[in-house]
Order: structure tokens, then C-alpha cells, then sequence
């Protein structure tokens, strides 16, 4: 882990952790993006676009000279990291719970001297998550299915940021005896008796003719169209993400 706190020039290959920096107030060492930023919105008319987050324009990154670059092990491959890591110092961020996520938020603060933004920003996610909490503690635990992804059929399972935000929400995911992101057979679904099942806008877009084409393998489960972006982003979208659970549960 480099100790250097010079990082003038930022690349960032995930859009969390893209909007985190923004928040933070570092918009101005931000060089280099994916086509995936989209928070805030006019980020990628202002930055150079570096490729998606699965794959990367190598010799743009090069031009753009970066002093760092962020990248996240669930978002980039193994192979981009590498060729990162010949470029710049490279972070690789590994965020499964909201502890995670505060650490990364605190560890930014220490790498780019923003520190006072960081705390104030970990506070105020710790307010939000005990307010949550209090919220929640006697609503009902549900059965969900939670898709991310359609032809083929996918789920976010155990391991995986999404699944500990499922579990705040008492939401008792039905895919939790599996790893990660597994593809299911949609026509077995009955048989685990889902109450709800989440469709989320990324990273399939789904709609809601995708609940028509499911209805016909459940029996009385209803379908939710969630907004995938408070799911599986974390760092600052996280400050929005439990007024959003809330009018969620309260919509149920």
C-alpha cells in the first residue's frame, strides 16, 4: 500500500467509486472515467472516457498520466488490474458489508487529504443506518429473489454487497445457500416460495414486460421493480439508499 498523498491525477474504473470522489470534493483530480459514470451526470461529457469497466482503453490511460488508479475486485477483471498496476499505483477496493464501505470512504479520506469530508460523510452513513434500523426492526421478514440479469437467469446470491443490504432490509433471500451472482432455473422458483421477487434496473435493464414473461412460474408472488443503483452501489449513493428502502417497504 503506497503512503504517497500526492495523487493529483485519479482514474476511476467503478461509478461508485466515481461519484464518491465527486462528493468528497476531488471533481478536479478526476482525469479519466467509464462510459458507466454517470453520477453526476455531466461527468462524462467533462472527463475522458476510459473504456466500460470490463474493458479499457490501455494507451488512453497511459496519455492521461494518472498518479493513481481505483478499481474494485467484483467491477474489473484480473487482467485489467494488472495492466493497470503498470501504469500506477492501483486500489483495488473488496466491499461485501457497509463496514466496507465506510473503510473505503475513511481510507479515500487518507489518500487524497480529504479526511474532514471522509468523517463527515461516515458519520452521517452511520446516522442513516441506525435510523434504518430502528425502522426496520419490526417490519416482517419476507422471502425474496433478487435478479440481475435475464437470458440467462441470474441472481445476486450469499457473498455479495447486495445480499448484506438484502439482509438489513429483512429480506430472507431465497439464493443464500448459493455464491455470488449463480444463474437459476427460472422454472424451479415455485418451489422456493418466494413472497417477492426484486427485478433490478442494472445491469439488466429490466422492465416490466419481464414480469409478465415470469408470472407464469410463481404462484402469488408479487414483483418489485427496484432501482438497482441503491442495491449494489455503496459510498456516497449510500446516503440516499435508505430513504429510498423506506419508501420502498412502505410501498409493499
Amino acid at each position: 500500500m503506497s503512503s504517497n498523498k500526492n495523487y493529483k491525477r485519479i482514474i476511476s474504473l467503478v461509478p461508485s467509486q466515481t461519484e464518491l470522489l465527486v462528493d468528497l470534493g476531488l471533481e478536479d483530480s478526476i482525469v479519466g472515467i467509464t462510459k458507466f459514470c454517470i453520477h453526476p451526470k455531466h461527468l462524462t461529457k467533462a472527463k475522458t472516457i476510459v473504456g466500460g469497466t470490463k474493458n479499457i482503453k490501455i494507451d488512453v490511460i497511459k496519455a492521461l498520466n494518472p498518479d493513481i488508479i481505483l478499481c474494485n475486485k467484483e467491477e474489473n477483471t484480473k487482467e485489467i488490474v494488472e495492466a493497470c498496476q503498470q501504469i500506477a499505483f492501483t486500489h483495488v477496493s473488496d466491499i461485501f458489508t457497509l463496514t466496507d464501505a465506510k473503510d473505503l470512504i475513511s481510507l479515500y479520506g487518507n489518500f487524497f487529504n480529504k479526511q474532514a469530508e471522509a468523517f463527515k460523510m461516515t458519520s452521517n452513513l452511520e446516522s442513516k443506518i441506525t435510523d434504518f434500523k430502528n425502522f426496520i426492526q419490526n417490519h416482517k421478514t419476507k422471502k425474496v429473489a433478487y435478479f440481475i440479469w435475464r437470458n440467462p437467469w441470474m441472481v445476486a446470491a450469499n457473498n455479495t454487497f447486495i445480499n448484506h443490504l438484502l439482509e438489513l432490509n429483512k429480506f430472507e433471500n431465497i439464493y443464500a445457500d448459493e455464491q455470488r451472482y449463480p444463474e437459476v432455473n427460472i422454472e424451479n422458483i415455485s418451489y422456493k416460495n418466494p413472497e417477492l421477487i426484486l427485478l433490478s434496473s442494472e445491469p439488466f435493464p429490466f422492465k416490466e414486460k419481464h414480469i409478465l414473461e415470469m408470472e407464469e412460474y410463481t404462484n402469488k408472488t408479487s414483483f418489485i421493480m427496484v432501482d438497482g443503483e441503491f442495491f449494489s452501489w455503496y459510498g456516497s449513493r449510500l446516503l440516499k439508499a435508505f430513504d429510498y428502502f423506506k419508501k420502498l417497504h412502505n410501498s409493499i
